[in-house]
């Protein structure tokens, strides 16, 4: 089990870092936590949105995210019409891009229609909509912490009447020097390894060690020194685009595997 043998793991996770930091100390390694970035409620659209719902017009709901899921739900028992909104909600097709946003559903007796298969990333939950006609139906695509503009335009470019919504965001941290602190020690080559699970964690890295000069110095070390591990494939071609070839991808786009798969890589015995 020890796997990483005391080897320090930069973990850029920020909602789910003390799960990460466990998983990486049950491998046997030394967590070395930065989040990467904030999530910011952002609420001015849904009071439109949930009136939408109530009022039956919406036929087909997507769910990028649990978190979404959860954000509008806390929206609506705000505003006390909880249970009118997962009424509603029963009366939709819902769609979710992931297990995650079908879980929030379940736990509050909600059924969901159609999900994407793994990896969950837009290709396939494309794929998972390809049956059912969107020509003229107005479709709700709650999105995760930023728009996601290539599947709203395929839904648009199906006839899709499209209602969007943005429930948080994705933001740079408040403080931005221990991610600097981070840039500088990565590329000094005091890092082992570097655990991504988002894309806007690879985007934001970067965006810090440009502001630094030392955006393609980074790559080159993360190239040739540290070990880097992406969770999914929309993660590992976020990193792709700053000159980062991962060394790990797990088999299943989740942060336990993607941990075990990176212990495995130091120690395939």
């Amino acid at each position: 089990m020890p796997a990483l043998d005391g080897r320090t793991v930069v973990l850029l996770e920020a909602r789910m870092g003390e799960e990460a930091a466990a998983l990486v100390r049950k491998f046997g390694g030394r967590p070395y936590c930065v989040p990467a970035m904030r999530e910011v409620d952002s609420t001015d659209e849904a009071g439109p949105f949930i009136e939408a719902l109530l009022s039956g017009s919406l036929s087909v709901v997507v769910f990028l995210t649990g978190v979404g899921v959860s954000a509008l739900l806390r929206e609506a028992a705000r505003r006390g019409c909880l249970e009118a909104t997962l009424a509603a909600l029963r009366l939709a097709t819902l769609v979710c891009r992931g297990p995650k946003p079908v879980a929030v559903l379940k736990q509050h007796q909600v059924p969901a229609h159609i999900t994407a298969a793994e990896p969950w990333t837009t290709k396939e939950l494309l794929d998972a909509l390809a049956p059912v006609n969107l020509d003229g139906r107005t479709v709700a695509l709650v999105h995760y912490g930023e728009p996601n503009a290539v599947f709203a335009a395929a839904l648009s470019a199906r006839g899709a009447l499209l209602e969007e919504l943005s429930l948080y965001e994705w933001k740079m941290p408040d403080d931005l020097e221990p991610l600097r602190v981070l840039v500088r020690e990565l590329v000094e080559g005091r890092m082992d390894a570097i655990a991504f699970t988002t894309q806007i964690q690879c985007r934001h890295l970067f965006r810090v060690a440009a502001e630094l000069g030392l955006c393609q110095r980074l790559a080159t070390v993360l190239n040739a020194d540290a070990v880097v591990a992406a969770v999914g494939p929309v993660c590992a071609d976020a990193l792709r685009v700053f000159g980062v070839a991962p060394d790990v991808v797990p088999a299943r786009p989740k942060m336990g595997p993607m941990i075990a798969a990176l212990a495995d890589y130091f120690d395939p015995a």
